[in-house]
């Protein structure tokens, strides 16, 4: 499975191809889609699909993970990503992709288990999680990637839970009460 992680923005969108194959995380790509601050809004909308529409053609991913707009205090920057997150949705949806979208909160959580984790320590994580040499840049494209790690780990908890909850129906339960060794042991005999 293929997971295209994107940090939105207009005048830099993030975006990252992560592999999961047998529970092996592979970095394929990432990079940034720049826009120049003299080109319209459109024109740089445009090249934002565009160049987007091309990532998703090389690499065929069946995810995308997108980050989710949090509180800006301008105004104006947040109708702006607003409209970079429209297109790029546009271009996921057009190619038939499943997307997913989380929080920054999420991100931190997911990728360093602390939600008031920093830029650095996040970017820390990433490097060790994929086992690269250094940290991916620029920090957008460290982003992307980040985003992506997030979706693949939530993935990984939700499949976990639907076999477990499957596995452990109450039929196989011999009392409504049982201490956390007895409950480790059903869960780990059960797979």
């Amino acid at each position: 499975m293929k997971i295209l992680g994107i940090d939105p923005g207009t005048a830099i969108v993030g975006f990252s191809i992560i592999e999961l194959e047998n529970s092996s995380l592979k970095l394929l790509d990432y990079g940034c889609i720049y826009t120049d601050k003299n080109l319209s809004m459109n024109d740089r909308l445009l090249i934002i699909f565009n160049e987007l529409e091309k990532i998703i053609n090389k690499y065929s991913p069946d995810h995308m993970a997108i980050e989710e707009l949090f509180y800006f205090k301008n105004n104006k920057t947040v109708i702006s990503v607003g409209e970079a997150r429209g297109v790029i949705l546009l271009a996921g949806i057009k190619n038939n992709l499943s997307i997913y979208e989380y929080t920054p909160l999420q991100v931190k959580i997911g990728i360093t288990g602390y939600g008031k984790a920093d830029k650095k320590q996040v970017q820390l994580m990433v490097k060790t999680i994929l086992k690269l040499k250094e940290i991916p840049k620029p920090d957008d494209a460290a982003d992307a990637i980040a985003i992506a790690i997030t979706h693949i780990n939530s993935l990984k908890n939700l499949q976990y839970s639907n076999i477990s909850s499957q596995a452990l129906s109450t039929k196989n339960l011999s009392k409504t009460k049982m201490s956390a060794k007895e409950f480790r042991e059903l869960l780990l005999n059960s797979k």
